[in-house]
């Protein structure tokens, strides 16, 4: 069964989903929930305040330096996209391209999908935490996000990427 939290951010409300251990998502709550449906827990785990402290953190224009507990459900490829996604430093992009690169060099393959990578990156369930924000096109334009392309500004801007 899913604990679930809200936290209020510049982003707007996020509902934060745990299995009593770890996190196992972040969602934008005008995406995929209604407030009035879901109440806070009684007792928030540890996972949870641990979330809300990173993100406190975060949010105020920092680097957290640390990890709330995750576990981050997936495809191999998906999460192998997304361990990569999450060794993106604060405050730093990264591409589409860039990325498959990496994949590619790893399998031993000359060539690899930015579009399968972006497929991944676009089922990321641990949005912030996990930093598809961090992923641009090849020429440093911001391409989708699933939290849309305003949050996605946002965040960069926080993280100093954009003025």
């Amino acid at each position: 069964m899913d604990l679930l939290a809200h936290y209020s951010s510049v982003l707007g409300d996020l509902i934060l989903k745990s299995d009593g251990i770890s996190l196992t998502a972040i969602c934008f709550s005008d995406r995929e929930y209604s407030r009035e449906r879901l109440p806070d827990p009684l007792q928030e785990e540890t996972a949870i305040r641990e979330t809300k402290r990173w993100l406190d953190i975060y949010f105020s224009g920092k680097d957290p330096g640390f990890l709330p507990p995750l576990r981050i459900e997936g495809t191999l490829f998906q999460k192998r996209v997304w361990e990569l996604l999450s060794e993106i430093p604060y405050g730093q992009t990264r591409s589409y391209k860039e990325i498959a690169e990496v994949l590619a060099a790893e399998k031993g393959i000359q060539k690899m999908s930015a579009q399968a990578v972006g497929g991944a990156v676009g089922k990321n369930p641990i949005p912030i935490i996990v930093p598809c924000h961090r992923i641009v096109g090849s020429d440093g334009s911001l391409t989708g996000y699933a939290g849309g392309i305003e949050r996605k500004k946002i965040l960069l801007k926080l993280e100093g990427i954009l003025h």
